[in-house]
């Protein structure tokens, strides 16, 4: 059985991954990810985003990877244009 990586922190998942999207997604600072969240009544410093991004940043970017090429995978229709 995989370890939890989320085991030794308080924040739940559902704030966590929101936070690192929002960071590396969006391409919003450190700082500017603390307002959105704020907004919707997480209340986090922008310390907490970046412990979070340096210790789970890999395993999301796997992650998102894994997906877009599963995803470009079953796409048939695509096809490539020399110009």
């Amino acid at each position: 059985m995989a370890q939890n990586p989320f085991r030794h922190f308080k924040t739940p998942r559902e704030i966590i991954q929101p936070a690192m999207m929002m960071h590396g997604c969006l391409s919003l600072s450190l700082r500017n990810v603390e307002g959105p969240l704020h907004e919707r009544g997480i209340d986090i410093c922008y310390k907490n985003v970046r412990l979070w991004v340096d210790r789970f940043g890999p395993a999301f970017t796997d992650q998102v990877q894994s997906l877009r090429s599963a995803y470009l995978c079953q796409q048939s229709h695509w096809q490539w244009h020399l110009g």
